[in-house]
């Protein structure tokens, strides 16, 4: 018996599992958060308090449902347990489930899209703590990116491929020459190297929105921030990649989308 991807019962399913697998992962990306940028092992020690390092038994492990079960505190030491942990494990699940919504008749390029989105997850949390992107998340990305491009029905692959390129090159220049002129680092190397293989996933229309939504999305907060600090008497820094990454992830799902109609506003 052939099911279509159109059948009620596959979508639900398919829906069902992305959501509940995007939360079990979203648990597991916690994990890469807290580890990766510290060079800890992702297997060895189990899961265990940040604090008290008392090890956390499976039913404290549950995803969400722990979190509100131990009124967001450790078992054992009674201290506080980041938000942050719950607000991954939902954020994973919703973009998963959008991911199964948009591209649920195109199987592959859903798993790459749900990929993809965790791997932005990550890159977002561990640069907005840490300010830097640990190279593993570029390869996984690059990987990702290359394999996709033989599957993204809306874009074909000279897309892709010029999406990289300009990409690429565009950041290396801006690079250079705010460090020319302003004696400064505007953009780290893992801005760089993430807009290239974000532009080699995209395509060089969604990069182009990539760009914009990180744009403005980046020039508001820092204006508000900014404001803010400098009543205080500081400097501003902050880091660029939670503004690509959100770029990223929303070219991703809705750019295709995006562009149609921009272009036919342009053509009606």
């Amino acid at each position: 018996m052939i099911i279509s991807v159109t059948d009620p019962f596959y979508l639900t399913v398919t829906y069902i599992l992305c959501a509940v697998l995007g939360l079990c992962v979203g648990s597991f990306l916690n994990v890469v958060i807290y580890r990766v940028p510290l060079g800890m092992s992702l297997s060895h020690p189990s899961s265990h308090c940040p604090v008290c390092s008392s090890r956390i038994s499976w039913y404290d492990n549950i995803p969400v449902v722990s979190y509100f079960l131990l009124k967001g505190k450790c078992r054992s030491c009674k201290c506080h347990i980041p938000f942050r942990y719950t607000v991954v494990e939902v954020l994973n699940a919703l973009l998963w489930l959008v991911c199964a919504l948009i591209f649920h008749t195109n199987l592959v390029f859903m798993i790459i899209a749900c990929l993809a989105c965790s791997v932005c997850i990550c890159v977002f949390f561990i640069d907005l703590e840490h300010m830097v992107i640990p190279d593993r998340f570029q390869v996984i990305l690059f990987v990702i990116a290359a394999i996709g491009v033989f599957f993204d029905l809306h874009f074909g692959w000279v897309s892709h491929v010029i999406g990289f390129a300009a990409a690429l090159v565009s950041f290396i220049v801006i690079a250079a020459a705010v460090s020319y002129f302003k004696k400064r680092d505007a953009l780290g190397g893992g801005d760089i190297k993430f807009a290239a293989c974000a532009g080699l996933l995209l395509g060089w229309q969604r990069f182009i929105l990539m760009i914009l939504v990180a744009s403005v999305s980046a020039s508001i907060i820092l204006l508000i921030k900014s404001k803010h600090i400098r009543a205080e008497g500081g400097s501003v820094e902050y880091p660029f990649a939670p503004f690509l990454t959100t770029g990223a992830v929303i070219s991703l799902l809705f750019g295709h989308i995006i562009i149609e109609r921009y272009v036919e506003l342009l053509i009606g």
